[in-house]
């Protein structure tokens, strides 16, 4: 999963749905940094906590 979370993907945090739809800005060795709609730039290890692609958009 790690290796398809590209810059430009939309994805959803499935602890946090409040956080709303983020956009991947990058990917560095599984540390994701997203720009969230609702909770702005947030920097999460893609190993513990597994970002859902949203491909609904």
């Amino acid at each position: 999963m790690l290796s398809i979370l590209e810059p430009g993907m939309l994805v959803r945090h499935p602890d946090r749905p409040d956080w709303g739809l983020g956009q991947v800005q990058s990917n560095i060795n599984g540390k994701v940094t997203v720009n969230f709609e609702h909770a702005g730039k947030v920097v999460i290890d893609a190993r513990q906590v597994p970002l859902l692609p949203d491909f609904s958009s």
